[in-house]
C-alpha cells in the first residue's frame, strides 16, 4: 500500500438537534481526499482505540477519517441519558455527513464505520445515504438482542442507568435490503452482542458483502491479531470502495 505521510488533525464543532458536538478530522497530505466517518459504541467516544487507529491507517492510505462524540458523549453537549435515543444517534451522523460535504478541503466520497451500538447506527443511515462502503464491528441488529455485561435481564440494565427503553428502541432489519458494499466484523464468542446478529444482517444485506468471524473473539475485540486483521481488511474494503488503486 502507498503510504501517504502526514496526519492533519483539525478539531471540529458542529450541531445537531441544537447540540454542539465535538469531533477531530484526520486528512492526509492528498488534496481533496475521501473521508471515512466513524460512530462509536453506546458508552464510548470518539477517542475509543479502534477509531484512532483506524484514523491513522486510513491517512496512511491517502483516505481522511473523522471521528466524533455522540450527543451526550465526551466533550460533546447533552446529559448522557437524557439525550441518548438511537434516532438521535442516526441525526448525529447525518448531521457529521452534511458539515463535511460541505468542506472545501475533501472530496465528495464518504464510507462509513461503526462499532458496536454504533455499528446499528450506520447500518440505518447507509439504507438511505450513498456512501462508498461501510464497515462494522459486533453490530447488533435490534435492541433486543444486546445483553449488557454483568446484569442477567437487559431491561434491568436500561432502568439502573436512567433510561427509558422506549426511546433506544430500533430495529434496522427491514432496512437492510438497502445496504451495500458492507464488511462486517464479529467474534463468535461475543456475550454482548451474540454472532447470530452479524449472521442476521450479512443475509439481509446486498451484494457485495463479506461477513468476517473472529474465531473466539470478544465484544471489544481484545485479540491483537483480530485488531490487526480488522485494520487490514478495512484499509483494504475503503480503498476498494472508494476506487484506490492498490499497489
Amino acid at each position: 500500500m502507498p503510504c501517504h505521510k502526514g496526519n492533519m488533525r483539525t478539531m471540529i464543532y458542529f450541531t445537531s438537534d441544537g447540540l454542539r458536538l465535538h469531533g477531530t478530522l484526520h486528512l492526509p497530505e492528498v488534496k481533496k481526499p475521501p473521508v471515512i466517518i466513524g460512530s462509536h459504541g453506546f458508552f464510548s467516544t470518539g477517542d475509543s482505540p479502534k477509531q484512532v487507529d483506524l484514523a491513522r491507517c486510513c491517512v496512511e492510505n491517502g483516505m481522511g477519517f473523522f471521528r466524533f462524540d455522540h450527543r451526550g458523549c465526551g466533550k460533546s453537549e447533552g446529559e448522557f441519558a437524557a439525550v441518548t435515543t438511537f434516532d438521535g444517534r442516526c441525526r448525529d451522523l447525518e448531521a457529521a455527513m452534511e458539515m463535511l460535504l460541505a468542506r472545501s478541503d475533501i472530496g465528495d466520497d464518504i464510507a462509513l464505520f461503526g462499532s458496536s451500538f454504533g455499528g446499528a447506527v450506520v447500518l440505518a443511515v447507509a439504507a438511505q445515504r450513498d456512501v462508498c462502503a461501510v464497515v462494522t464491528v459486533a453490530a447488533p441488529i435490534c435492541l433486543g438482542t444486546i445483553r449488557p455485561p454483568n446484569i442477567d435481564d437487559p431491561e434491568e440494565a436500561f432502568r439502573l442507568r436512567g433510561f427509558d427503553r422506549e426511546r433506544l428502541d430500533f430495529d434496522i432489519t427491514d432496512r437492510l435490503g438497502h445496504v451495500r458494499n458492507l464488511l462486517s466484523f464479529h467474534g463468535d464468542q461475543d456475550t454482548v452482542v451474540p454472532f447470530s446478529n452479524a449472521l442476521a444482517i450479512h443475509e439481509k444485506a446486498r451484494h457485495p458483502k463479506v461477513l468476517v468471524r473472529h474465531e473466539n473473539g470478544d465484544h471489544p475485540m481484545s485479540d491483537p491479531a483480530h485488531q490487526r486483521d480488522f485494520l487490514k481488511r478495512s484499509i483494504d474494503w475503503y480503498r476498494e470502495g472508494f476506487g484506490i488503486a492498490t499497489a
